[in-house]
């Protein structure tokens, strides 16, 4: 008994030191396995989800090819600081692809995703609205876009940092994405970097921009020349904004008040608010005729101050109310000055409406009767919802791309740094860009009810930036019965597609 004791004992002594061998080799094995499927799933994020599809654009079908997925954006010792999401659609069976243009395509916000210029204007899925523009009831759906872009070029649309799906890595920065210079680096880095790995540098280059991707589309046109020697040969301009001061309502700053005026009348004039004799002009004519004025004796006055006389006054004011509708005294009041914010829901104030931002020909019930100012902008509530949901089906069941991450349609940014505390103005980095760049176009694109980027603004940047006449010629302005997006009804984006082919065929000939 006292002999099967001890040997009892001896097995439990000798025997563990093996057990515990046997289990460290398991652990072992167990955490290189876990090392390896880490690092195989942190390769499969980087290649991207290909998918093959067709769509029939004004009579031509064009097979076309879809990749989604991310670019892992580096720092100069090759460490990943984020990803930055992407979709690009290229046709197929193109025998030589340097002959066929890419067109690299953002919005704005900062901090809008891609997905109103994807999925409203020129990709190959458009979302489906009324011919107005106006969304359905939810769920939504999508459609073959008959006036996509793929007829003319391939596209690539790109969610800056941090907007869609595109993040940065955890435990960096966020601020290192932020603000104008450093968003201009990392989109700029991203295009070099997928023309390099798709062999598109001898491919006809385009950028094509919304709201503040105009200003990253200008921006960019520098950079790309100065830092990669990347020249384009165009650049399309939606919505634009290049100079802020031109927008910015700040005490001391009068250029708002000018641009903005003629889009007022145009908004007014939509809603039959103005006179019989101005109700009788289009819209164009309703547009032309109160820019001139704006532009002439208006700032005239408000460049004169306090200096103004009472009778001048009174005629500006009498002007006013002729062009936008809104009581005289109220005019008074505000020195003859309509800030936006207030126009919005003064227009409409009788009957309790709220006109849109982006679009005023949208228009939705107030929330806030007290306020002077608009608590939500009808025209961002028609497609928000319609667009981000039908995006989000799209992009997992069509695209195959599938990840728990949520789609920030609009990411928060901020603080966002617009260069130093002054009006950041890129239009002279656009003008250094095209007098180094002779053959380098541009498109600007405006609509008649943008109470975001008004027309009147546009053209007002494009006449100072103090273009030779040869240079001049090189920039094209179109306007467009529409707002901020001018491309949701029916009739304007079939003419926004007339333009863009009418636009490639010019640049590329």
């Amino acid at each position: 008994m006292k002999t099967a004791i001890i040997l009892w004992a001896g097995l439990i002594i000798f025997s563990e030191p093996v057990s515990a061998q046997h289990q460290g080799k398991h652990q072992s094995d167990s955490t290189s396995t876990n090392k390896e499927k880490k690092k195989q799933d942190e390769d499969s994020l980087w290649i991207p989800k290909v998918t093959h599809h067709s769509v029939t654009i004004h009579g031509q079908t064009i097979r076309y090819t879809a990749q989604a997925g991310y670019m892992p954006m580096k720092n100069s010792e090759g460490k990943i600081l984020a990803r930055m999401f992407y979709i690009a659609y290229t046709k197929d069976g193109v025998q030589d692809k340097h002959n066929r243009p890419i067109t690299y395509a953002f919005n704005g916000g900062p901090g809008s995703a891609s997905v109103w210029l994807h999925m409203g204007a020129v990709g190959p899925k458009r979302v489906v609205l009324d011919e107005k523009g106006v969304s359905p009831a939810p769920p939504y759906h999508l459609q073959d876009n008959a006036n996509s872009w793929l007829d003319q070029t391939d596209l690539v649309f790109i969610d800056p940092i941090p907007t869609g799906y595109s993040r940065v890595e955890k435990g960096q920065d966020p601020g290192q994405f932020r603000g104008y210079g450093n968003d201009i680096r990392s989109v700029g880095d991203f295009i070099r970097l997928y023309t390099t790995r798709n062999d598109r540098w001898n491919s006809p280059k385009f950028i094509l921009g919304e709201s503040y991707g105009t200003t990253r589309a200008a921006g960019l046109s520098g950079y790309l020349q100065q830092n990669y020697n990347m020249y384009l040969n165009g650049i399309i301009l939606v919505s634009s904004v290049l100079d802020f001061q031109t927008i910015s309502f700040d005490t001391g700053n009068d250029l708002p008040y000018i641009f903005f005026l003629p889009t007022y009348a145009t908004s007014a004039w939509y809603y039959k608010k103005l006179s019989p004799e101005l109700q009788a002009k289009t819209v164009e004519e309703v547009a032309e005729t109160v820019k001139q004025f704006a532009e002439g004796a208006y700032a005239h006055a408000l460049f004169e101050g306090n200096a103004i006389s009472a009778q001048e006054r009174a005629e500006i004011i009498n002007r006013l109310h002729a062009y936008t509708s809104l009581p005289k005294e109220y005019l008074q009041r505000a020195n003859m000055r309509i800030p936006a914010r207030q126009f919005f829901k003064l227009l409409l104030r009788d009957s309790a409406k709220v006109i849109g931002r982006y679009d005023s020909r949208f228009s939705g019930d107030v929330i806030d009767p007290l306020s002077d100012q608009m608590v939500y902008d009808p025209s961002d509530a028609n497609i928000s919802g319609s667009f981000v949901g039908a995006f989000n089906d799209y992009v997992r069941n069509e695209l195959q791309f599938k990840t728990d991450e949520n789609y920030d349609a609009m990411a928060n940014v901020w603080p966002w740094d617009y260069s130093r505390n002054q009006y950041l103005n890129v239009a002279p980095t656009l003008h250094e860009a095209m007098t180094k760049n002779r053959y380098l176009r541009t498109w600007v694109v405006c609509g008649y009810y943008d109470l975001a980027t008004p027309f009147a603004a546009a053209q007002y940047v494009v006449d100072h930036m103090g273009l030779s006449p040869a240079q001049r010629q090189r920039i094209h302005l179109t306007y467009y019965k529409a707002g901020h997006m001018v491309y949701i009804s029916q009739n304007t984006i079939a003419q926004l597609h007339e333009d863009a082919v009418h636009f490639y065929a010019q640049v590329l000939q």
